[in-house]
């Protein structure tokens, strides 16, 4: 199965491609599904009537809007900022946390430690198996956001990391 970073990589090179909708098989029961939502534009295409009864003003007006929200940053471009300094590393599966090997041991990471993209942050235990999850990003631990014993979520954020 992919690793999230390898799945959102590819999803951000299908919105910037013309591609509508990937399906990738991996196996017998396993497939990934990505679909393209279509962009709408911000002005409605017009009929021949109304574009001669579009006067100066309010077509100044139309286009004015239309470049100031082309200049405005977007709410995506705002996320886009914010993800490439803070990475959330969430669970892969459903499962329960823990933030070391063993009850006796120390913590695989604590916040303030800086980290590499093989790190191990932690393991999730589903069905009996102890899943290693690697941070997958290098940075610093800025938010831990579960304790170790709780059980977790698919998709759920588990750290916060402050990408270098």
């Amino acid at each position: 199965m992919y690793k999230i970073n390898e799945i959102r990589e590819l999803i951000r090179m299908i919105e910037r491609s013309s591609i509508s909708e990937v399906v990738i098989k991996t196996g017998k029961n396993q497939e990934l599904i990505i679909k393209k939502q279509p962009h709408s534009s911000s002005l409605p295409p017009l009929s021949l009537p109304q574009q001669e009864m579009l006067t100066e003003q309010t077509y100044k007006k139309a286009t004015k809007t239309q470049a100031e929200a082309e200049a405005a940053p977007s709410l995506e471009e705002k996320q886009s900022t914010e993800e490439k300094t803070v990475h959330h590393i969430v669970s892969p599966m459903v499962g329960t946390f823990y933030v070391s090997p063993t009850p006796d041991s120390s913590p695989y990471v604590k916040k303030g430690d800086v980290i590499t993209a093989d790190t191990i942050v932690c393991i999730v235990e589903a069905m009996k198996l102890f899943n290693e999850i690697e941070a997958e990003v290098e940075g610093e631990v800025v938010d831990i956001f579960v304790e170790n014993g709780e059980f977790v979520e698919y998709g759920q954020p588990l750290f916060a990391i402050k990408r270098k």
